[in-house]
């Protein structure tokens, strides 16, 4: 193996940054325990550190005894999750990231003027769940690509709005927006979808490297859409691809015949474990020379809450 080429950018994004520095200042200011809905953000290695630190993480509000604090996760929550939060007289810190709760403005928005919202996105996944809990049952309907736009009816389609999952396919969801145009000629919606900065530039870097090498390598989790949607850029341009959550998933049969591999991480994906990889591969090859493959630099940074900002 004669060629390392690392994306960049790679890895933490500023919503994920924000949200565990959230969780680390509620534990140095409040002191353990500090309770977390749901993983704070889609990767076991920072859910792990966290939990170290003296974090709880739980599935459900009644888990966690009145007058706690507890911190909800960047994917964003039903309006009824805060509604129960009041009733049980919980703190909450709130982590969503602000480009979803951006999405969440936009629907209610749409519902406000009587317009019914169609969401595309991956039923089921967090930040879906927690866009679809803004508004009434009904409110939204979820699609997942082209041929879901084919099936969709609607009394009065002159009232109609479209909004995104903020870790989609940027190329997959142009052709659903360009679908739903040409069904719906008076939809309402971001030419480009609510997809956030980063899943653009990772997904733009990852396309550029694609270029150069045999075989692409992306450290990120399994549940975690935007580095599954990097894996799958892979194979789509025609090259063997491989999702691992840490270096201990590689195998050296993998690099039999190749000459040249491509390295990224998800946006929750801690930069330690990819310089693990790194490492391994050096070890293995010691002949590799590692390539900074820079397509922009980053400078986005979200602010903390209050509660944690002074």
């Amino acid at each position: 193996m004669k060629q390392l080429y690392l994306a960049n950018p790679r890895g933490f994004c500023a919503g994920v940054d924000r949200a565990i520095h959230i969780v680390d200042g509620a534990l140095q200011k409040f002191g353990a325990p500090i309770y977390v809905r749901h993983e704070i953000v889609h990767n076991f290695f920072v859910v792990d550190r966290l939990r170290a630190k003296g974090a709880i993480f739980v599935e459900e509000l009644n888990q966690i005894p009145e007058n706690s604090t507890v911190i909800f996760s960047a994917h964003g929550v039903a309006e009824s999750v805060y509604k129960e939060a009041e009733t049980r007289h919980l703190r909450v810190l709130d982590a969503t990231c602000p480009l979803v709760k951006r999405v969440h403005s936009s629907a209610k928005r749409h519902f406000d003027a009587g317009r019914h919202i169609i969401l595309i996105g991956h039923s089921g996944h967090a930040e879906v769940e927690g866009t679809l809990g803004q508004l009434p049952r009904g409110a939204i309907t979820v699609i997942r690509n082209v041929s879901d736009v084919e099936t969709l009816s609607f009394e009065n389609e002159e009232l109609l709005a479209y909004i995104t999952q903020t870790t989609l396919s940027v190329a997959e969801t142009k052709n659903i927006i360009r679908a739903l145009h040409s069904r719906f000629p008076k939809i309402l919606g971001p030419e480009r979808g609510d997809l956030c900065y980063a899943t653009g530039n990772r997904q733009a870097a990852v396309s550029e490297i694609c270029s150069k090498v045999q075989l692409l390598l992306v450290v990120g989790a399994k549940n975690s859409s935007n580095s599954s949607r990097l894996s799958e850029l892979g194979t789509e341009h025609g090259i063997l691809s491989r999702l691992i959550a840490s270096v201990a998933d590689l195998k050296l049969e993998w690099f039999d015949g190749i000459d040249s591999v491509g390295l990224s991480s998800g946006a929750s994906a801690p930069e330690d474990l990819v310089q693990e990889v790194v490492a391994w591969m050096q070890w293995k090859f010691p002949e590799v020379e590692v390539i900074n493959w820079v397509t922009m630099r980053e400078q986005v940074k979200f602010q903390l809450p209050p509660e944690l900002s002074t």
